[in-house]
């Protein structure tokens, strides 16, 4: 995202102004100070991956999920924090440092299905700047394939800018990948049906597609 925008997402993307970005090679957005420090999230990218120079301007944020996580709540963290693989120490202190940051000033999160939810949500945003849609790894927990084809619809609706997140065969792109196999198990990052890049499942990696 740039320039003044709006995101309409879960509460794990809802935050992109507030992390620092490390891409490897000395390529770094530092992040903003928050209840001490952000955290800084670590991405090795190949050299045809643009990488931003400055931290999304959001002007408005709001979340939808079917059990929305009080992140005030120590037991509900404590529950988000069992999700983490064993051994991952890396990723769960990632993880408090997000937590820690978004207690200051936690972001909206509404109880509600994407599947016709959405719509009444992105009316609340602000009029004047770019609404953004931003998912990850969420459409394969949408079993059917008509009820996702129609979530694609409603975001077409509402004029938004679509960030898609996912595992290849869940999202219908406009402009897929070129032909070819397709790495095993990564997840296919794309802009309003346009396949961008490919991902490793928990960020730590992306290779841009030409």
């Amino acid at each position: 995202m740039s320039g003044s925008s709006r995101a309409a997402t879960r509460r794990s993307s809802l935050l992109p102004d507030r992390y620092g970005y490390d891409y490897g090679g000395g390529r770094r957005l530092a992040a903003p100070a928050l209840n001490g420090a952000g955290p800084v999230l670590h991405c090795q990218v190949d050299a045809a991956t643009p990488v931003p120079s400055t931290l999304p301007e959001v002007a408005w944020r709001a979340g939808l999920d079917l059990a929305p996580i009080d992140v005030t709540d120590d037991e509900s963290v404590s529950w988000l924090e069992s999700l983490v693989w064993p051994g991952e120490h890396d990723r769960l202190v990632q993880l408090r440092a997000a937590v820690n940051g978004a207690r200051d000033d936690p972001p909206r999160i509404v109880s509600g299905d994407l599947r016709h939810d959405l719509p009444a949500l992105a009316d609340q945003a602000p009029a004047g700047a770019t609404l953004v849609v931003f998912h990850t790894a969420v459409l394969g927990y949408v079993h059917d394939t008509a009820n996702r084809r129609r979530f694609a619809e409603t975001v077409h609706t509402l004029g938004a800018r679509w960030i898609a997140d996912e595992p290849p065969d869940v999202v219908e792109l406009e402009q897929p990948p070129r032909p070819g196999p397709a790495p095993g198990g990564e997840i296919l990052l794309s802009l309003d049906g346009r396949a961008l890049a490919w991902a490793a499942p928990h960020g730590t990696w992306l290779r841009w597609l030409a």
